[in-house]
């Protein structure tokens, strides 16, 4: 602990007074010869995260589960947090929403992710586009280690998340932090109207300024900082400079980059971005690693937005996050399924690596392998089986490791080796090509031989990064690319994938703010029968009108809003304008048929049957007008829940159709098994005909196989007559493509084949 001359210990804080009040000052020299003097008082302490939840104020809950055990067990723990704490359970997402409808958002929710009728992105997205919902902290609880479904939760707007089963003091610890976050973020709002109403009357943050903001910030019993719009830190009361161990003088002045890190710099401005769009609003409070003299501190940290005559001001309140109890940091610390370290001893570790590199000028790298197709073994074979294998891969990835190489498991099926030091560059590719070397053989677990890949991602301190968070990230990246780029394989990071990533946060804000923003609209391409030459549908293909792009292909937002969990609403509204449009259409005359592109994610949920269900309820298309598409992968992976839904939706005389057919791993066993009622020849195929003999033989295969299966067959991106006509001769049914006409706006499409059809069956009549 620091002292000063007094003998006072200098984590309480030090106020800046006139040098003539010489009474119990120290000096602090300055460059220059300046002398500042520095009189002791002490702060309010940090209040307790008991105190806090439990003043006199009620802290409410929302727990969201579907299993009644489960819900149960939230609950108790929820009302264990602090006495007064009420707690209100539902077993549905949307009877949730309903109470919310008639209530004030809650103080925290626990949800967990994988329910009937929609999972906890889905729930999380809608519950963050609530008004007041902004800085509600939502916790999600998954059974599943897999980073995809940690992450889609956390992406759609989650604060944190659980494994279930869930640790009872973890949940407990990490309950009341937020409790208590979330009751100093409403006291941080009320002194951030206070300090907009000083300003106005001519004040500043600047220091040594107005002791009125210094009253009004220094009465938190949290942390603040005050930063400006390039993240210059231009106020910090001393309660947080007694968190991050400096001296006001020393971080005023400074910026966020120059105090923290890369790290902290970078979630700051994105931070600063989103107040921004948001007008100011409170962000959910996050974890975040910060690098101090005493060493990395995790914080919970919240921000608002202040608005001055001097421009607009950050303001950052932090408390740190409550360590867990011993026993369940023992467990963190190393993996109990492979004995190799977690994710805390990995931070602890690469920050010290990353210290030692820079006193004595040597490299590090960082390799993130995360194993290929895992999740399929799991699911084909079970947990115990899954956990097993893992075991076996950490063992093998260990045997391939230097002496200074260090080892540790981040999460679900993927691991990160901290090589340091780094002579050369060379060195970190044939630690590679030894990780990759693990997984030549096959593993032989339970009987059973399993080949497995893997695809590692490298980053390199400090080219690509000086903090833990931007090389974590940075190998993540490298090792996304490695994926895309065939599995099996290593890249190393580069600059244009920083890009890259920058630009798909980007794009998935404006995805975001594009479906509330209703910037969504569906055109429809038609689908002619051959034999009589009439339009017997049509496909319904979502577009994005951008504000400043224009129409936005959905080849480039679809993947993306199926990775961050908002393929579902999204699909939902596809579907319910589509439906509303062709009720519309029927009731003029035209009796075509919809068919909508489907996801595999939503067949991976429960209960998708029953939102299609209640969209043709609302629009009054009958069901029979309506036909879903899903691509071969989507309908090979399929479950029981999958299967369950389909076999629910032909009962309903919802069709099924299989797009993009032949394109992947085609199998007879789920054309005979599933309710398809068409088959889709993909473009690529078509796009040869007639000269191609490849083409023309894979065309001739599908349509036999579709008639041998009594099924209707449709090609897809006709352009030609000669296409057409051979298609005719082969047997094709319908064709779909730039031939009859592109994906038309409702307004074009009505002109175009609606009337028509609609007088052509009046005249007939």
């Amino acid at each position: 602990m620091m002292e000063s001359a007094c003998g006072a210990p200098a984590y309480h804080g030090w106020k800046r007074v006139d040098a003539g009040a010489r009474e119990r000052c120290d000096r602090l020299k300055l460059a220059g010869g300046r002398t500042l003097f520095y009189q002791w008082y002490e702060t309010p302490p940090l209040q307790r995260a008991e105190d806090a939840v439990s003043g006199s104020a009620t802290a409410t809950v929302l727990v969201v589960d579907d299993r009644v055990t489960n819900r149960n067990i939230l609950t108790r723990l929820a009302q264990s947090v602090a006495e007064g704490v009420r707690v209100h359970a539902f077993a549905r997402a949307r009877d949730a929403l309903a109470w919310l409808d008639a209530n004030p958002p809650p103080d925290l929710v626990i949800t967990d992710f994988n329910m009937p009728e929609m999972d906890g992105a889905t729930s999380v997205s809608l519950l963050r586009a609530r008004p007041g919902f902004e800085d509600v902290p939502i916790v999600v609880v998954t059974v599943y280690e897999e980073r995809e479904y940690c992450y889609r939760a956390l992406e759609a707007g989650a604060t944190d998340f659980l494994l279930s089963p869930v640790d009872h003091v973890e949940f407990r610890a990490r309950a009341r932090n937020l409790l208590m976050l979330r009751r100093q973020q409403r006291r941080l709002a009320e002194r951030v109207a206070e300090l907009e109403r000083l300003l106005r009357e001519g004040g500043s943050l600047r220091a040594g300024a107005d002791e009125s903001w210094h009253a009004l910030l220094d009465a938190l019993p949290a942390a603040v900082m005050v930063t400006d719009p390039h993240a210059r830190i231009v106020y910090v009361n001393p309660a947080f400079a007694a968190l991050v161990g400096r001296w006001a003088e020393q971080v005023v002045g400074s910026t966020v980059e120059a105090v923290f890190g890369e790290g902290c710099a970078l979630r700051h401005a994105l931070a600063l971005e989103k107040l921004m769009e948001t007008g100011g609003a409170s962000l959910v409070p996050r974890r975040e690693t910060v690098e101090t003299p005493a060493g990395a501190r995790t914080l919970l940290v919240g921000r608002a937005l202040a608005h001055t005559p001097e421009g607009a001001r950050v303001i950052s309140l932090a408390m740190e996050a409550e360590p867990v109890a011993a026993e369940v940091a023992g467990r963190r610390s190393h993996d109990p399924l492979t004995g190799v370290p977690g994710a805390q001893l990995l931070r602890e570790q690469l920050a010290h690596e990353i210290a030692r590199a820079r006193r004595r000028g040597h490299m590090v790298a960082v390799h993130m392998l995360d194993l290929d197709r895992f999740r399929g073994v799991n699911e084909a074979f079970g947990d115990p089986f899954g956990d097993e294998l893992l075991a076996a891969v950490a063992r093998r990835i260990a045997d391939r490791l230097g002496e200074s190489d260090f080892l540790a498991r981040l999460r679900g099926d993927e691991f990160v080796v901290v090589q340091s030091p780094l002579r050369r560059v060379d060195d970190a590719a044939d630690l590679c090509h030894r990780l990759l070397s693990a997984f030549a053989e096959p593993f032989r677990i339970s009987g059973h031989e399993i080949h497995l890949s893997a695809s590692v991602g490298v980053t390199v301190f400090p080219g690509d990064g000086q903090d833990v968070d931007v090389l974590l990230r940075n190998a993540e990246l490298a090792m996304y690319r490695a994926k895309k780029g065939g599995r099996d394989s290593y890249r190393f990071f580069s600059q244009e994938m920083n890009e890259q990533a920058r630009r798909a946060v980007a794009l998935e804000r404006e995805l975001r703010q594009a479906l509330a923003a209703e910037q969504f609209v569906v055109h429809y391409q038609p689908q002619v029968e051959l034999a009589s030459g009439r339009v017997v549908g049509a496909e319904a293909l979502v577009r994005w009108n951008h504000p400043l792009r224009g129409v936005v292909s959905p080849a480039e937002f679809i993947e993306l809003a199926e990775e961050i969990g908002l393929i579902t609403p999204l699909t939902a509204w596809v579907l319910e304008a589509a439906c509303r449009q062709f009720a519309r259409w029927m009731r003029m005359g035209f009796h075509g048929r919809l068919s909508v592109n489907f996801s595999a994610v939503q067949f991976r949920q429960r209960g998708v049957e029953l939102v299609v269900r209640r969209i043709l309820e609302r629009t009054g298309l009958p069901s029979s007008r309506l036909e879903i598409e899903l691509v071969e992968n989507a309908v090979i992976d399929h479950n029981r829940a999958a299967l369950a839904s389909l076999e629910e939706l032909e009962r309903m005389g919802v069709g099924l159709a299989i797009d993009d057919f032949g394109t992947g791993y085609s199998s007879l066993a789920y054309l005979r098994r599933l309710p398809v009622s068409r088959l889709k020849i993909d473009q690529s195929f078509v796009r040869g005909l007639p000269d191609s003999p490849g083409d023309l033989r894979i065309v001739e295969a599908i349509v036999g196989l579709a008639h041998g299966f009594g099924l209707r067959v449709v090609a897809e991106g006709v352009e030609t007559e000669a296409q057409r006509d051979l298609l005719a001769r082969l047997g094709c049914h319908e064709i779909q493509g730039y031939l009859v006409a592109p994906p038309l706006p409702a307004e074009e499409f009505e002109a175009r084949f609606v009337r028509p059809a609609a007088a052509l069956a009046a005249g007939a009549e």
